[in-house]
């Protein structure tokens, strides 16, 4: 017995250690548009895919109509089948550029719009999972034009930025609601500065708003990060990321768990190696401090425009590169909070160019959009990994515990996100599993045979509504069971 538990728990750990390649399941490329005009992706600030739960959110904006509208569609099944194309404008202006987010059902999309001479920023949503759609909301009245919008969403409070040319330089400008999108806050600004601040992106999570850019004001392009912890009333000073002569653009951010001290990436593409890469750098204390700037690919050709989201200690990241000749999308992650990072995985392979990604996780499932030209004219492309977001138990030592234990998740309460361990002291079957106040099992955890060890359980309540759940862990005549709070 004693040798058979010393090789599942090197198994176990050699899997861990090679773990992109135990879970990396790419689907094959599926279309979404199919028109003779072309259809565009946003840029990588803007996200274009949003996910809850197994209905899978998605907007770009095309030309089918003579001039540039937004459209929409959705999966309710994880990305397996799509329903139809939804216009979501109509006018005779230009209409483009659109970020979408989603909390519970409803869906939040924001977009720039030429309907009033200057360009000028709209919102729009959904409070049934996209099925209908409210009427369009101008967010900003100003004379100057303003552009390329990102949203991001936590229950009720939803928070937009973009660029603002009000100022004659561009300028970070910041929009809030409360209400879920029903009424809005005045615009904030949120730089000023004698150079040009372009590019933002937001991540939200709880009461923490964060927000990345790159400016111009010391010479060169550098990113600069700021944040506000008590839900965008109130923010603190800019945070100079990078620092090197060459030009770092186009960052985009995403934000792990809902505590004080949670995880912040951001990823963006930067030229200091004489050709641009793809830069990573992180906060672990919910942007206080900042680690070293981390390069992430290293090829002679440009890769550019990424695309970055989190999920507990699983950070995903997408962009589009030039080393096979032609644009492809590439993918890489990192399983334990962007400490180390796998491979690159080239997720296109055709001769034509596959261009700015954005990606979303929900659950195990990873979601990637991406315009693409192999049909003559761009069109909207979509591929997944069923089980590219590690979830559920991994292994955290190969320490055999004395007895079964189960801890307190953190952080509690949470959204969606949150942690706990387990302890098994002996092989043996293992249940764990998370049911509501009325005792119904509403997600299962670990259901198999697992060996002696101490794994690391994540939990995402991202498709459950807020409230009290209990999560039971059970083995042999073990069994216990702990209270945890849900709060969107």
């Amino acid at each position: 017995m004693k040798k058979i538990i010393v090789i599942f728990a090197l198994a176990i750990l050699n899997c861990s250690l090679i773990i992109d390649n135990c879970f990396c399941q790419w689907q094959p490329d599926v279309r979404l548009t199919n028109d003779p005009a072309g259809s565009f992706t946003s840029f990588n600030n803007a996200r274009c895919i949003a996910s809850n739960g197994n209905i899978v959110h998605v907007v770009w904006y095309e030309v089918r109509d003579g001039n540039d509208e937004i459209y929409y569609k959705r999966s309710t099944d994880g990305g397996i089948i799509w329903g139809a194309d939804i216009r979501l404008t109509n006018n005779s202006a230009i209409s483009d550029n659109p970020s979408v987010a989603v909390s519970g059902s409803v869906v939040h999309v924001v977009w720039h719009d030429g309907r009033n001479v200057n360009l000028e920023i709209y919102y729009k949503r959904s409070t049934d999972g996209g099925l209908t759609w409210g009427a369009d909301t101008r967010l900003t009245n100003d004379p100057a034009d303003r552009g390329r919008p990102s949203v991001s969403v936590t229950g009720q409070v939803v928070h937009v930025v973009w660029g603002d040319l009000r100022h004659v330089n561009r300028e970070v400008y910041y929009k809030r609601s409360t209400d879920g999108g029903t009424s809005w806050g005045a615009d904030i600004r949120l730089t000023n500065n004698p150079g040009e601040s372009r590019g933002s992106s937001v991540s939200v999570s709880g009461s923490l708003v964060n927000v990345v850019w790159f400016d111009n004001s010391d010479g060169n392009e550098e990113i600069y990060y700021k944040r506000s912890i008590d839900g965008g009333i109130s923010w603190g000073a800019d945070t100079r990321l990078t620092n090197n002569t060459a030009a770092s653009q186009d960052p985009t951010i995403s934000v792990s768990d809902s505590s004080a001290a949670a995880g912040v990436h951001v990823v963006w593409h930067d030229n200091r190696d004489g050709n641009f890469e793809i830069y990573y750098k992180r906060s672990i204390d919910g942007g206080i401090s900042w680690g070293a700037d981390t390069r992430l690919t290293n090829n002679t050709a440009v890769s550019q425009n990424p695309s970055v989201s989190v999920s507990g200690l699983v950070v995903l990241v997408v962009w589009y590169d030039t080393r096979d000749g032609n644009s492809e999308i590439y993918y890489k992650r990192s399983t334990d909070g962007g400490s180390n990072w796998g491979v690159d995985t080239r997720l296109t392979n055709n001769p034509a160019a596959s261009q700015f990604p954005s990606l979303s996780v929900s659950g195990q499932v990873v979601h990637v959009v991406w315009q693409d030209s192999r049909d003559v004219n761009f069109e909207i492309y979509y591929k997944r990994d069923p089980t590219g977001n590690v979830v559920g138990i991994n292994p955290i030592s190969n320490e055999i515990p004395k007895e079964f234990s189960l801890s307190q998740n953190y952080p509690n309460p949470f959204n969606p996100m949150t942690h706990l361990e387990i302890g098994i002291s002996k092989l043996g079957f293992v249940s764990l599993k998370v049911y509501d106040l009325l005792g119904k099992e509403v997600k299962t955890l670990v259901n198999e045979n697992k060996p002696p060890g101490r794994y690391s359980v994540e939990f995402d309540g991202g498709d459950l509504s807020s409230g009290i759940y209990f999560y039971k862990l059970e083995s042999g005549r073990f069994k216990q069971t702990k209270r945890m709070l849900l709060l969107k």
